[in-house]
């Protein structure tokens, strides 16, 4: 199979060449079962010792979106009003509390974790942020557009919507059907010679 090859498949346009970052979506309505399908396939990206610390908060209700939206920052707050559903993406600093059903062959992990509150949060932070990217193509699988989103108020969205919880969040995506005008041109990426080093 050659490059273009690759690239050409179905699955490859569908998910990584055709598809854009979304800012303004169309009032079509997204399902409680698309959501589901989406976590579905979303669950499976890998993260280490199956740990899977990604939480995610649908906002889909004119009063989460009240809640929400002050939270975000000026500039992105239009976006976010026009998406059907904005999820936030939260990591779970007590994702260890699920290693004895979840990474079974890890016997002790969920002691080891417990007693180094460090490690955990790093662990959580970073294989949450490994799950987002696969959670954004599982929206773009489902024949729906995304919005990633920073210019968050994490902090604040913590006290809002996690308060007492282990749940941090650092990120929002807005989903649903984009817009017409909804996207941009496609800015230029760097190539494999620019990014890559063959060792």
């Amino acid at each position: 199979m050659t490059v273009q090859d690759l690239l050409d498949t179905p699955t490859a346009t569908s998910i990584f060449t055709d598809m854009h970052t979304a800012y303004r979506f169309t009032s079509e309505p997204v399902g409680d079962e698309q959501l589901a399908a989406i976590y579905d396939l979303a669950k499976f990206t890998p993260t280490a010792l199956n740990s899977q610390p990604l939480r995610i908060t649908f906002v889909r209700t004119p009063a989460g979106k009240e809640r929400l939206l002050p939270l975000l920052s000026e500039m992105n707050r239009a976006k976010s009003a026009s998406a059907p559903v904005v999820a936030i993406l939260a990591a779970d600093t007590d994702f260890h509390e699920h290693l004895p059903v979840i990474a079974p062959q890890s016997e002790g992990a969920r002691e080891r974790f417990a007693a180094n509150d460090e490690h955990r949060a790093a662990m959580a932070r970073n294989n949450a942020w490994l799950q987002a990217g696969g959670f954004i193509l599982a929206v773009r699988a489902a024949g729906l557009d995304a919005g990633p989103m920073g210019g968050i108020d994490t902090a604040a969205i913590d006290r809002e919507f996690f308060a007492g919880t282990s749940l941090h969040a650092f990120m929002v995506v807005n989903i649903g059907h984009v817009a017409e005008d909804g996207n941009f041109p496609r800015n230029p990426r760097l190539g494999f010679d620019e990014a890559a080093t063959l060792a």
